[in-house]
């Protein structure tokens, strides 16, 4: 049997057709491209952080349910009693473990553009991406609404704020795609702490309702611990499929000592939302870029038609990787996606995208 029929008999065609995610080489760059916290942590907290790691028993599984740290997550989140949490490795595994829970003749719901693993993990089911209106990016409800009657979604994603797009949907989009949906509706705050916005609270109100969240984003991202709330009958029908000790000891003690240090990333997440409104003026004054508003921590920018390949590629030359999206199309066409750094970081990148878009220009202007 040659290797493509062996390939071919053994694996589904969807993963055959599928292409690996890719993560770009960021050496030697200033990185403002996966949305992190570029803040690091003072010295005497680091001191305090290696004390507590000293005395992990590394010759021991891990508890499997963290229940320290789960603890810690309900109360710093407000999430009540009556409500359980499921931790994973990363948003991705819950993702993963919530597909994985489905019967294969399910369908996957979520907006277009979204984050791009609702797609990817959903594909060897069925998969509907609804489009986002133009220019806004806000729900489409009348679409959505359809779609959920046509299709009976099993799960719904929605992130909240929204990646790539970085704004808030409609509440009241929102809560009506919760009241229709016969499945489960799942919202993804993986960005709240710069969203100040949430619907943990409404999680008592509607049995079909799971909040997501992520530490990633809050200057963790090396942990890969994310964790998902909902009535306790949903939470422990993902737990049967979780894989035992998922969290390694090392996270739950990490996540611990840092989510108990919470007013150091109140402050940090607070100097990114004021460097956000400065870069989002600053893109704004540049002829040819239209910045679309962020409750994330990061911007959505459109450049010139047909240049945002070069004008990334200029960018990254100067010192500065971000995302390019434009690839995507849709309303991601001539796209790019910058997080939020350091205040000399973000100025390097204005600097770059400046020097690029004379460059364009001046390229164009002396076209024939």
């Amino acid at each position: 049997m040659s290797e493509n029929n062996l390939l071919s008999s053994l694996f589904r065609k969807e993963v055959l057709a599928m292409s690996a995610y890719k993560v770009a080489d960021a050496t030697g760059l200033i990185k403002l491209d996966a949305m992190e916290n570029p803040y690091s942590w003072p010295e005497d907290i680091k001191k305090d952080w290696l004390e507590a790691l000293k005395d992990c028993p590394l010759n021991r599984y891990p508890d499997p349910e963290a229940r320290h740290l789960t603890a810690t997550i309900k109360r710093l989140n407000n999430i009540p009693d009556q409500f359980d949490v499921l931790l994973g490795n990363g948003s991705d595994e819950i993702i993963q473990l919530l597909l994985m829970a489905l019967p294969s003749d399910a369908c996957v719901l979520a907006p277009d553009p979204g984050f791009v693993m609702y797609k990817q993990l959903s594909l060897c089911l069925g998969y509907h991406a609804i489009p986002l209106l133009e220019g806004s990016f806000d729900l489409d409800l009348p679409a959505m609404l359809d779609a959920i009657e046509r299709h009976q979604p099993s799960v719904i994603f929605l992130a909240y704020p929204n990646n790539p797009t970085g704004n808030l949907f409609s509440e009241a989009s929102v809560l009506d795609i919760i009241k229709a949906a016969k499945g489960l509706v799942v919202i993804d705050e993986a960005y709240a702490p710069f969203a100040d916005a949430s619907f943990i609270d409404s999680l008592g109100q509607y049995d079909n309702l799971l909040v997501m969240r992520t530490v990633s984003k809050l200057g963790l991202a090396g942990l890969r611990l994310g964790y998902i709330a909902g009535t306790p009958d949903l939470i422990e029908q993902l737990d049967k499929i979780r894989l035992p000790y998922n969290i390694n000891i090392l996270t739950q003690v990490s996540a611990n000592f840092a989510l108990s240090n919470k007013v150091l990333f109140d402050r940090q997440t607070q100097q990114i939302c004021a460097e956000r409104s400065i870069v989002f003026q600053r893109l704004n004054e540049l002829s040819g870029i239209t910045a679309y508003p962020s409750a994330a921590n990061f911007i959505l920018f459109k450049t010139p038609e047909n240049r945002a390949n070069e004008i990334f590629d200029s960018i990254k030359q100067q010192g500065v990787l971000i995302k390019n999206l434009s690839a995507q199309g849709g309303l991601l066409a001539d796209c790019l996606r910058v997080t939020i750094g350091k205040p000399e970081e973000n100025a390097a990148f204005l600097a770059a995208l400046t020097n690029s878009l004379n460059t364009l220009f001046d390229y164009v202007q002396d076209k024939p």
